[in-house]
């Protein structure tokens, strides 16, 4: 029976009804799984048939809250919590040795987590907060399990690897990609949010098409634009401002419907599934998807150059001091 066609309306859970056997038997770790976020959504929908589904985030407390409505929902799922603080490459190495440990394989990677957009900060590393923990962390991440995943991997399946990006990776200057932002010397007195946020987004594009490129085909990495959804991030203090004042959100608070198309947090995390589980993209390592369909004539040119991505890539390897090889 072949499968349906998904849309920009297509719900998540339809995707994982749709893609049942694919999702069945996968253990699944994602990143950033608080309630309020399509990262809770998307292990939401898949804990119904997936073998295993690691949800993660910084907070043992909401993490517990996260696995207690899943389970309240789907009593039989099997849920583990990790605490990983994408904020300290340290506890990136941690987290990543205690998932080594598992007994069970690991099939999928969703780097969904991310950071608040607001003033400038470092990380405990001394990154700038967007290309830290949207980009380096998630790299480190990705490179400490890549062993487990490829050991997941048959002649029938390919493990997948999934970046979350937004249309923002489109935004960066037309001089391109600024790979002095990786190095952790930006300058708190020129910052800007918007820049960052841009070129944290691009670098996920960037990561996904080098990550199948290097790979050779052992591991398929796809980046997307999940849409435009109110999620905890916008809830944030230290953002309402920033998103007031680009029009996202109105006077209250709440999502400027009048200026731009919202997705529900149901339609806006759709799109992760696919790209997780869709087996119509396993021959299109590296796509960027939108709308639940491969969408790489979406991608903009300053994002799919394949000399920045390589300088990319090796530059974020000198800065976690590790080489990413296979």
């Amino acid at each position: 029976m072949p499968l349906p066609t998904f849309s920009d309306s297509t719900t998540a859970e339809e995707v994982s009804d749709a893609l049942a056997e694919e999702v069945r038997g996968r253990s699944v770790l994602i990143t950033g799984t608080s309630m309020g976020g399509i990262g809770f959504e998307t292990a939401r929908v898949i804990a119904k048939y997936a073998k295993l589904v690691v949800i993660t985030g910084y907070d043992a407390g909401r993490l517990q809250l996260s696995e207690d409505a899943i389970r309240r929902e789907f009593p039989s799922a099997n849920i583990r919590r990790l605490v990983l603080d994408l904020s300290s490459l340290a506890n990136v190495r941690k987290a990543a040795a205690e998932v080594q440990a598992y007994p069970e394989p690991l099939h999928v990677l969703i780097n969904n987590a991310a950071a608040p957009i607001g003033p400038f900060k470092r990380t405990t590393d001394n990154f700038e907060s967007q290309i830290g923990i949207d980009h380096i962390a998630p790299f480190l991440f990705t490179k400490l399990l890549t062993p487990k995943l490829l050991a997941s991997a048959t002649t029938q399946y390919t493990p997948r690897v999934v970046f979350l990006s937004s249309y923002g990776h489109a935004f960066i200057p037309a001089a391109g990609f600024d790979l002095s932002l990786v190095t952790g010397q930006p300058d708190p007195t020129t910052y800007n949010h918007s820049n960052a946020y841009c070129h944290a987004k691009s670098a996920a594009v960037l990561t996904a098409l080098e990550l199948s490129k290097r790979s050779s085909g052992r591991i398929n990495a796809y980046s997307l634009c999940p849409g435009l959804i109110y999620t905890n991030i916008h809830q944030k203090e230290e953002s309402i401002e920033i998103f007031q004042a680009g029009g996202y959100l109105d006077a209250d608070k709440k999502p400027n419907t009048q200026a731009h198309v919202w997705k529900t947090m149901q339609q806006g995390a759709a799109t992760t599934v696919v790209a997780a589980f869709d087996p119509r993209i396993n021959d299109k390592p590296g796509a960027y998807l939108t709308n639940c369909n491969e969408a790489n004539h979406e991608r903009a040119a300053s994002s799919s150059d394949p000399e920045t991505a390589e300088k990319l890539w090796t530059l974020t390897e000198e800065v976690i001091g590790e080489k990413f090889e296979f």
